[in-house]
C-alpha cells in the first residue's frame, strides 16, 4: 500500500508528512490525529477566514498544484468559487497514474487526515457539498482505511450536515476507480467517476467551469490539498517562505538509483545533486543520465545537476515535475534504450483519441526501436524530430505532449550515443542488440 519515508535534513521543514511520525502504526487514529493538530487549519477557515479569505490566504502563499502542471491553486479555488451558484464539487486524485510512483498513496496511508481536511477545506472555500477522494480500486486496504477516517471525521462533527458548528454542510466520499495512466489527466479523471470512457475533452471550458456532471468542479492532487492544513494553521507567509519564490513549498519525491529508493518530502527548488545524493548516489561508477518526471520525463546530463527542482526550472530544460518520480542512471544504461522504452509505455497507455496521440507515439517508438535495434535510416533523426515537433503543436492533452521529451532530451543532451546508434552501429552501454557493444563496455559491466 505504501514506500518508505527517506530521512531528510533537519532544517527542511514537514508540510506533508510532518505527522506521519506521530501516528506511525496508528494512522487511523483520529483522537491522536487532533492531538497532534488535525482539523486546527479545517477550524481556523471555518471560523475565522471565511470562505473569501480561505482562497485569499491559499492564493497569497503560491501554492500550486502538485499534479504535475504547477497550476496556481488559489486561482483555481477562485475560478470554481465564481461561478453561478448551484452546485459544485472537489475531487482528489489520488489514482496514481503512474504505476512506479507510490507518494500519493503512501501520504494517504501515513496521514489520511490531512487529505480529508484539506479537501473538507477546499469544499468549504468553493461552495461545495459534496467532495470526492478517488483511489486506486486495487488499493483495497487503502480503501478501508480511508473509508473509516472519513466516518470517524463525520462522526467527529468535522463533517456531514454541520461542520463544526458552523452549519456548512459536505459530504466526503471515497471513489475507489479503475483505470489506466491516462486518469492522471483531469478530465479523464472525471469521466471516469461519471462511468464513461476515459479520454479527455477540449478545454475550455475548464473543469471549474464545467466538470463533473456538468457542474463546477475543482480537481486537486492529494498533496495539493494534505499542505493546504498547513498552510491555513501556520499562514500563508510562513508556506511562501518555503522552498523557491515561484514555487513555495514542499513535494514528495520518489527516488531511484543503483544504491537505493524511497520518498523524499524536499522543498521545491532543491537542486538536483541534492535529490541525486538522497536517492544513495551511484557508488564509484560515473552519472549518465537523471530522468525527471517519470515515463513522460526528460533525461537530463550530469552538468545539470545544479539545476533547481520545480516547475519552470525544469520546463527550461526540457522536463518537468510529473508523477514527482526522480530516476538516476549510471554509464550502465542506454539512453536511446530508455527514450525507446519509455515512449513505448505512452504509446501503449494512450486513450486513442487524436491522432497525435493514437499514431503519432506509437510512430515515435517504432522510429526509437529501429534505431535500438541496428536498422536505423539516415533520415531518422530529422523524423524524430519532426514527429515530436508535431505531436506537441496538435496534441489534445499533456500526455501526448510530454510523451515526446524522452526522445527530444535525449537528443538534445545525448547526441553522441545516438550517434553512436546511427552511424556507427555500436550502444556504448553495452545494451542494445543485435547492435555491436561498443569499446566502451566492458565484458560483466552490467
Amino acid at each position: 500500500m505504501s514506500g518508505t519515508f527517506l530521512k531528510t535534513p533537519k532544517e527542511w521543514p514537514l508540510v506533508l508528512t510532518g505527522r506521519a511520525t506521530a501516528l506511525s502504526g496508528n494512522a487511523g487514529d483520529l483522537d491522536l490525529a487532533v492531538h497532534n493538530g488535525a482539523f486546527e487549519g479545517l477550524r481556523k477557515a471555518v471560523r475565522d477566514l471565511g470562505a473569501t479569505g480561505t482562497i485569499a490566504t491559499v492564493a497569497s502563499s503560491g501554492l500550486r498544484g502538485r499534479g504535475g502542471a504547477g497550476f496556481p491553486t488559489g486561482e483555481k479555488w477562485r475560478a470554481a468559487a465564481n461561478q453561478p451558484a448551484g452546485q459544485r464539487y472537489v475531487v482528489a486524485n489520488g489514482y496514481g497514474a503512474d504505476p512506479s510512483v507510490r507518494t500519493d498513496a503512501t501520504l494517504m496511508a501515513a496521514d489520511p487526515w490531512a487529505l480529508i481536511e484539506g479537501i473538507t477545506i477546499a469544499a468549504f472555500a468553493v461552495g461545495a457539498t459534496e467532495a470526492i477522494i478517488a483511489v486506486r480500486a486495487e488499493d483495497s486496504a487503502l480503501v478501508t482505511l480511508l473509508e473509516g477516517a472519513v466516518l470517524a471525521a463525520e462522526e467527529a462533527g468535522f463533517l456531514g450536515d454541520d461542520v463544526l458548528g458552523s452549519g456548512y454542510r459536505v459530504t466526503v466520499t471515497v471513489r475507489p476507480v479503475q483505470g489506466a495512466y491516462m486518469l492522471g489527466e483531469e478530465t479523464v479523471l472525471l469521466k471516469a467517476l461519471e462511468g464513461k470512457r476515459g479520454q479527455p475533452e477540449q478545454r475550455p471550458p475548464w473543469p471549474t467551469e464545467r466538470g463533473l456532471f456538468g457542474r463546477p468542479t475543482v480537481v486537486n492532487n492529494v498533496q495539493t490539498l494534505a499542505a493546504v492544513p498547513w498552510l491555513i494553521r501556520e499562514g500563508a507567509g510562513a508556506f511562501a517562505a518555503i522552498g523557491s519564490t515561484k514555487s513555495p513549498g514542499t513535494a514528495l519525491v520518489q527516488l531511484r538509483g543503483p544504491a537505493g529508493a524511497g520518498i523524499a518530502e524536499v522543498p521545491l527548488g532543491t537542486p538536483l545533486s541534492e535529490l541525486v545524493r538522497l536517492a544513495g548516489g551511484i557508488g564509484k561508477r560515473s552519472l549518465k543520465a537523471i530522468l525527471v518526471g517519470g515515463p513522460t520525463g526528460g533525461l537530463l546530463p550530469a552538468d545539470l545537476l545544479d539545476t533547481p527542482y520545480e516547475y519552470d526550472a525544469l520546463r527550461a530544460v526540457g522536463a518537468h515535475i510529473g508523477s514527482g518520480s526522480i530516476v538516476v542512471a549510471d554509464d550502465r544504461a542506454c539512453v536511446v534504450d530508455l527514450a525507446r522504452l519509455l515512449t513505448k509505455f505512452s504509446a501503449d497507455e494512450a486513450c486513442g483519441k487524436t491522432i497525435p496521440c493514437r499514431i503519432g507515439l506509437r510512430r515515435l517508438y517504432e522510429i526509437g526501436d529501429r534505431v535500438a535495434t541496428g536498422t536505423p535510416k539516415p533520415t531518422d533523426t530529422v523524423l524524430m524530430e519532426d514527429l515530436a515537433h508535431d505531436i506537441v503543436a496538435s496534441g489534445l492533452c499533456e500526455h501526448e505532449r510530454l510523451a515526446t521529451l524522452p526522445f527530444t532530451s535525449g537528443m538534445r543532451y545525448f547526441r553522441s550515443e545516438l550517434d553512436d546508434h546511427l552511424l556507427r552501429s555500436t550502444c556504448p552501454a553495452g545494451v542494445c542488440h543485435p547492435i555491436a557493444v561498443g569499446a566502451a563496455a566492458t565484458p560483466g559491466s552490467r
